[in-house]
């Protein structure tokens, strides 16, 4: 497996692989998010975008937004013909470096606490889940788009990762 940098010739792909790993959510409590909109066609400027290859084929991505003091992950999918092959978990690890080179002190999520794949998984690679109320403004503004967007939010939680403890002035 090889983790890098998404290149112009990968977005055009990231869609597909998108809308394949959405079809997960079928049967989960969120059936929704099948059809939903895609991340990967609304990529930002800033959003800083890995790709996971396996054999020569696209099979993951994760899109990454700088946020203050923080890396977040905006979407990441892994095609379910990859699934439980960690490449989920190398994109992660891949992010989780970045943002350490980057200076950045936490890699943040929104996810649902209540699929599998989701909170849980996140809980398993060593992500917290902050409540809301104590969330910085940046992660806090990222629920209120999610939840304008209609985005079920019973079960959204906000989880992050401590890369690099803060220097005290």
């Amino acid at each position: 497996m090889r983790i890098r940098f998404a290149n112009a010739n990968d977005l055009p792909r990231l869609p597909a692989l998108e809308r394949a790993a959405a079809a997960m959510f079928a049967n989960s409590p969120y059936p929704q998010l099948v059809h939903w909109s895609l991340a990967s066609e609304e990529i930002q400027n800033g959003d800083v975008i890995f790709v996971a290859e396996v054999d020569n084929e696209l099979a993951g991505f994760v899109i990454v937004r700088p946020i203050p003091e923080a890396m977040h992950i905006q979407e990441i999918d892994v095609h379910p013909k990859f699934a439980r092959r960690g490449v989920g978990a190398q994109l992660i690890d891949a992010v989780e470096n970045w943002t350490r080179a980057q200076g950045a002190h936490f890699v943040t999520l929104t996810t649902f606490d209540n699929v599998p794949w989701n909170g849980p998984y996140y809980t398993r690679l060593g992500y917290t889940k902050v409540d809301r109320e104590s969330a910085s403004v940046a992660l806090q503004a990222i629920l209120q788009a999610e939840e304008t967007a209609g985005i079920a939010m019973a079960h959204r939680i906000c989880m992050q990762k401590q890369i690099m403890k803060e220097s005290k002035s």
